[in-house]
């Protein structure tokens, strides 16, 4: 376990020791920062474009120099909506897939799998975040 306690301005030293593959699974409270953290890894990855949270869509994909990202928003079905929608698949592909409000029933599932695979928690901690990685 890890932990790192930073400003918006810092998010960089977190992106810099994050996996460049693999499921990495974002937990925390409605505006935790989950989005924004995606956004500011995304662009340490050298991806320009804004990414907006994918709440009504589920999932988005990136193209980026190193491969693909894969960002899902389950808040609203959790793990049995990507099951429905198709989108359970996606996690054998490589790439990295970012998803926010990933829960024990896909941490069991990536699991099982064996698809490797961490998990993020971020609380607001005074006016910084507290980032806690479980490998």
């Amino acid at each position: 376990m890890k932990e790192m306690i930073l400003n918006q301005n810092e998010l960089y030293k977190l992106c810099e020791i994050l996996p460049k593959n693999g499921v990495i699974l974002l937990q925390g409270d409605l505006a935790s920062g989950k989005t924004t953290l995606v956004q500011n890894y995304a662009q340490f990855l050298g991806i320009e474009k804004m990414l907006n949270s994918p709440t009504f869509s589920i999932m988005q994909e990136y193209n980026f120099h190193q491969g693909k990202i894969y960002h899902y928003d389950i808040y609203q079905e959790g793990f049995d909506g990507l099951l429905k929608n198709g989108l359970i698949e996606n996690f054998f592909e490589e790439g990295l897939h970012l998803v926010e409000w990933g829960d024990e029933k896909l941490k069991k599932y990536l699991d099982k799998y064996q698809i490797f695979n961490i998990i993020l928690q971020i609380i607001p901690y005074e006016n910084k975040r507290k980032y806690i990685i479980h490998e």
